[in-house]
């Protein structure tokens, strides 16, 4: 039998595969949806966005849940919550109900993936994290894979709906598996929920992004969307407020003391953005854009995942060899720099090179996210670590709504600039190059970081210079 290290992360990536194979199953799907239930593409962002908007509001509970009730038994419940969901969206006949049952799948999602990482945490030391979370991540990046090519022929030879069916037997399976291996651990100490803190984040979170996803989109008067989000900022410093003042609050704002902590989330929300639009973006572009169909256009994405696939590997030795630091300031860069790329494909580009490129930006894609969250993880002591899971999995999921709402609003802009009513593929430009120039800032967050950050977890041995050596060189 595999050991603990290995198999455990193997089990909780069941849930992972399960949700990242639904969410590029349907963004590959989303033309084809939008068509069947007459709506327009851009408009359907909903769909992505609500799922996102559940998890923002219900991930930061996951922690105290967690620790509470026990890590498996939130563990199954979340997965038998995310296949009722799934459920629901199969048997969806107009947008307001697929919107309401990803939000449904939301709620799943939202224990599901932190607390199946905060299992992964508590079961391995430090020095073996980057190991663990690349075999927690490998087999949830068979969804990307495989999700893009299989919505595509589903939505080109079949139906659409058939896409939501496929959740049930993986969710079977991880249920059957957790149930077996995953240990069931449970917090320390018995603290009191902070119930004021989840309605203040709930509000502030779900009301920034339900306004980010309103602009643009003529589903509410320009006054409401602004009165939205106007109340989320409020709500969200009313939190700032209230989680000063309380010992234990729902999203620990101490956390950001921890240098590598806050270099995790600012930088790794940064970097989100541009990578929370291409699954949004590059199905539009191939399907609108170039006239693809949605099969011919997931044969062209999944390379994306393919390149991610075979990163894993790599990730320890790299880090290893360069450090945090290096690693993160210089591949942020030219990772943001291959999210920039596809805006300029054309029609006639050779599908040769736009799969080179898509394979590269999802090999180096890959290493930063491995290296983002162990580096997030890297100097939290296990009594914190349940609130540090709950509040990176809730900045990840604010920066891909930002990143999806960014995306949608560029691509109206840029089409009603030129006085168009459809798509083209000009104007994608505007949209990767915006989101791609919100990831390149991430390196700033970086850059602070000392040389030796996270050296425990990485094993990198940094070698401060000598000054008496430097002294005498210079003599």
């Amino acid at each position: 039998m595999l050991p603990s290290r290995t198999l455990v992360p193997l089990i909780v990536a069941c849930a992972l595969f399960m949700e990242n194979l639904d969410s590029t199953v349907l963004a590959t799907s989303l033309p084809a949806i939008a068509k069947d239930l007459n709506s327009d593409p851009i408009h359907l962002k909903l769909a992505l966005t609500s799922y996102l908007l559940s998890l923002a509001v219900f991930i930061p509970a996951s922690g105290w849940v967690a620790d509470r009730f026990g890590a498996r038994i939130i563990f199954r419940l979340a997965i038998c919550v995310f296949m009722l969901g799934s459920i629901l969206c199969g048997l969806s006949q107009s947008i307001e109900h697929l919107v309401l049952a990803r939000v449904v799948q939301g709620m799943g999602g939202a224990m599901m993936v932190p607390v199946g990482r905060l299992v992964v945490l508590r079961s391995v030391p430090k020095a073996e994290m980057v190991g663990s979370l690349a075999w927690l991540t490998m087999p949830a990046l068979i969804g990307p894979v495989v999700g893009p090519p299989l919505g595509g022929f589903i939505t080109t030879y079949y139906h659409w709906r058939w896409i939501f069916w496929i959740n049930i037997p993986i969710g079977v399976l991880g249920l059957i598996l957790a149930t077996m291996y995953i240990p069931d651990f449970k917090g320390e100490q018995k603290s009191k929920f902070d119930s004021v803190g989840f309605i203040l984040s709930g509000l502030g979170l779900a009301s920034l992004v339900t306004g980010a996803t309103a602009i643009g989109l003529d589903v509410l008067p320009l006054s409401a969307t602004l009165a939205i989000l106007g109340c989320g900022v409020a709500a969200c410093v009313g939190y700032v407020i209230h989680a000063r003042r309380t010992r234990l609050p729902i999203i620990d704002l101490r956390l950001l003391r921890i240098p590598t902590f806050r270099a995790s989330v600012i930088g790794g929300s940064l970097f989100r953005v541009g990578v929370g639009a291409q699954p949004f973006l590059l199905p539009l572009l191939f399907q609108v854009g170039f006239g693809l169909t949605a099969f011919q256009s997931g044969l062209l994405t999944f390379v994306a995942a393919v390149g991610a696939f075979t990163m894993k590997a790599s990730a320890a030795p790299i880090l290893r060899r360069f450090g945090f630091r290096q690693v993160l300031v210089l591949n942020a860069i030219l990772s943001a720099a291959l999210v920039v790329v596809p805006g300029w494909f054309e029609p006639g580009t050779p599908h040769a090179v736009i799969l080179a490129l898509l394979l590269l930006g999802g090999f180096f894609r890959s290493l930063q996210f491995t290296s983002v969250n162990a580096l997030g993880y890297s100097d939290v002591d296990q009594r914190r670590m349940s609130r540090a899971t709950s509040f990176i999995s809730v900045a990840q999921q604010v920066a891909l709504s930002i990143g999806v709402a960014i995306g949608a609003l560029t691509l109206e802009a840029a089409m009603k600039a030129r006085g168009g009513t459809e798509l083209i593929a000009a104007d994608f430009r505007w949209a990767f190059a915006l989101v791609g120039v919100v990831s390149a800032l991430s390196f700033i967050a970086f850059l602070r970081l000392k040389p030796n950050a996270g050296a425990e977890v990485s094993g990198h041995k940094f070698v401060a210079p000598d000054p008496v050596s430097n002294m005498q060189d210079r003599g």
